[in-house]
């Protein structure tokens, strides 16, 4: 079942298109990621999703409807970048306070253990930690029992631990069948968690699969070292060389191929490391390569 589609978006700032036709489906139980630099478009389009934003060209569904409808907002769970509590209300006022908004909703203390807030119910929301404060707008995004939870950046400020509790509690959300968008700037995250992957730069989708799909599309491995090689003399190997601090970085399907060819031609290597490509390096290579 299809909860959420976008069609040929485009979004449009004079001659700016911060979103360029941008094709999306997002199926129920579904936990999908928005990778891209600062400025990709990412929060550009979930404000678009959420009816936050009108696009310049293109239509949105939310449960089939136009995602302003009052029935799709009854359905929804939202977590944004930037978000705006009263401090001197204490948590468990505010959530009953958003509780009220909805046609059904999760019971309170339900909510407090799922955002690991259950001590803090009573203490003013202006004396939370930032950590604090980011688990009390996920606690008020699930607060509707919400068919789909959308999440810009959710885990900034939050310690290790938050982080994996988060996580669990998304991913069990999903097995129920809620469906969860989240952008994000850990690519562990993205990687551990996401079913499908979308990579957006300069307003337009460059990738898009599973994690391994997307790792997949750029090596099999990477190569690190240090060397006074010139991107120039790799381009003459066939060699595609990247920049990182003192490393050169080589993606490739062929390790033990590539090495050969490096050591043929009597190239000093030092701080050698071969290493399964990762999402980060993927990530990487794919903006890169739109510049």
């Amino acid at each position: 079942m299809k909860i959420l589609e976008m069609n040929s978006i485009t979004k449009s700032y004079g001659n700016f298109k911060a979103l360029d036709n941008i094709n999306f489906e997002l199926s129920a139980g579904e936990i999908v990621c928005f990778l891209g630099p600062n400025g990709a478009g990412k929060t550009t389009a979930i404000s678009i999703m959420l009816g936050l934003r009108k696009a310049t060209t293109g239509t949105v569904r939310l449960f089939g409807e136009s995602p302003n409808q009052a029935k799709s907002r009854d359905r929804i769970g939202v977590m944004l970048q930037e978000s705006g509590v009263p401090g001197s209300l204490k948590v468990k006022e505010l959530l009953n306070l958003i509780r009220a908004t909805y046609s059904h909703s999760l019971p309170t203390t339900e909510i407090l253990e799922k955002a690991d807030l259950l001590e803090k119910q009573n203490a003013r929301i202006a004396t939370l930690s930032g950590g604090q404060k980011q688990r009390l707008y996920f606690a008020l995004a699930i607060a509707g029992d919400p068919d789909i939870v959308f999440l810009d950046e959710p885990t900034v400020a939050m310690d290790v631990q938050s982080r994996q509790v988060f996580w669990r509690v998304l991913r069990n959300f999903a097995k129920l069948g809620k469906s969860i968008l989240f952008s994000t700037h850990y690519l562990e995250e993205a990687d551990e968690n996401a079913d499908r992957i979308i990579v957006i730069n300069k307003g337009q989708i460059i990738a898009q699969g599973s994690p391994s799909e997307i790792k997949a599309v750029v090596a099999d491995k990477t190569i690190r070292f240090k060397t006074d090689l010139k991107p120039e003399q790799a381009k003459e190997l066939g060699f595609n060389l990247q920049i990182d601090a003192d490393y050169k970085l080589i993606y490739t399907q062929n390790a033990e191929e590539t090495i050969a060819k490096l050591f043929a031609k009597n190239i000093e290597i030092k701080d050698l490391t071969i290493t399964a490509t990762d999402l980060e390096a993927a990530f990487l290579s794919l903006t890169k390569e739109q510049k």
